[in-house]
């Protein structure tokens, strides 16, 4: 950590600095320059936030050196990391491919959608259970009945099941039934939420808040990695901007960027991006050009019929497209499409036989 004195600081200011940074067991060690005299700081930053060193007298700002974020930083962590769901990796080397429903409805429209993700050389499967929405009035999702649906769709295709939690008292259920547990974009920093996955032995998938800064992504994937689980992958899924052509503005620049920042695997969505059927293969082709490791993409056999987001569903004229497209780019950057474990993986105990 830095603070940077104002040009006319006196030698009692700089001293008050030193000397509360020492009280707090850190050391200073100062810098004078032509116009400004600098105290560099060692020691434990969250000791320094505590000091509250921006109202002392003399002070113009107070800048961290180090990333706030120490487990999912590259600081401590140069080489980025693979995360397994089911089986499946989702790394650097290759490229994921998690689709499915927004909302699971029925067995039937699960299963179809199911069929059409893995034509789409999908690997993993999602599938929304719970489903928060913007009004109480929208659906809401089927809960642990459509847990049960996503589970027997498990069963039937092999396909990993990528599902979304949404409070701290339904995780354990969730878990008993899914492969991956989801932290939408309203929940990301639900910081009771993000502990419990944390403490749930399941990879997460954690998606980036509509107005979230990088620093405070990064932030909420700490809060899930303190609890003891590293097995984090990130989603830049758009933010909101003064734009409304487009249901969200995908932040392409995040993915790159994130990579540099964090060990984790990042990757996009373009449906919830765009939010529209036409938006999603060109988003999808610049999300692999721009580096991620792998995409989440909403299918549906009937979108008209939707219960959620239907516009934004891609149908099965769109699914040989996209199979083109992740077939052919993938290898040219390098990586490659990644293909689901087992045909016919064993469900979570209970969760068959519980329907």
């Amino acid at each position: 950590m830095v603070v940077v004195m104002v040009p006319e600081a006196t030698q009692e200011e700089v001293d008050a600095v030193v000397q509360l940074v020492r009280s707090a067991g850190g050391d200073a060690f100062v810098s004078r320059g032509v116009s400004r005299t600098i105290v560099g700081l060692v020691g434990d930053v969250n000791d320094f936030d505590a000091l509250n060193l921006g109202s002392l007298s003399g002070v113009v700002q107070v800048m961290r050196v180090s990333a706030p974020y120490k487990l999912v930083s590259r600081e401590h962590h140069p080489a980025r990391s693979v995360i397994r769901v089911g089986g499946v990796p989702i790394g650097p080397d290759t490229m994921s491919v998690i689709a499915g429903p927004c909302a699971v409805e029925t067995p039937e429209q699960t299963l179809e959608a199911a069929r059409m993700a893995k034509r789409a050389g999908a690997s993993l499967l999602r599938g929304g259970a719970f489903k928060p929405r913007t009004s109480p009035y929208s659906y809401q999702g089927l809960g642990e009945a459509g847990l049960k649906i996503l589970a027997e769709v498990r069963q039937e295709t092999g396909l990993p099941v990528v599902t979304e939690v949404i409070d701290a008292e339904s995780v354990d259920m969730v878990a008993s039934y899914a492969d991956m547990l989801q932290v939408g974009a309203r929940n990301m920093q639900n910081f009771s939420l993000l502990q419990a996955v944390g403490r749930a032995g399941r990879p997460v998938l954690l998606k980036r808040g509509f107005s979230a800064t990088i620093e405070e992504w990064l932030s909420a994937a700490e809060y899930i990695a303190q609890r003891g689980n590293l097995d984090i992958v990130l989603c830049e899924r758009g933010i909101r901007t003064f734009e409304t052509a487009t249901r969200n503005t995908l932040d392409i620049s995040a993915v790159p960027l994130v990579q540099r920042l964090s060990h984790l695997p990042v990757i996009v969505d373009p449906s919830h991006s765009g939010g529209r059927r036409d938006l999603v293969l060109p988003l999808t082709r610049a999300a692999l050009a721009a580096g991620a490791d792998g995409v989440i993409i909403d299918v549906h056999p009937e979108p008209l019929r939707a219960l959620c987001d239907g516009d934004q569903a891609l149908v099965e004229s769109d699914i040989q497209e996209i199979a083109e497209v992740v077939t052919v780019l993938s290898p040219l950057m390098g990586r490659a499409l990644t293909m689901a474990e087992s045909s016919a993986p064993s469900a979570r105990p209970g969760a068959l036989a519980a329907r």
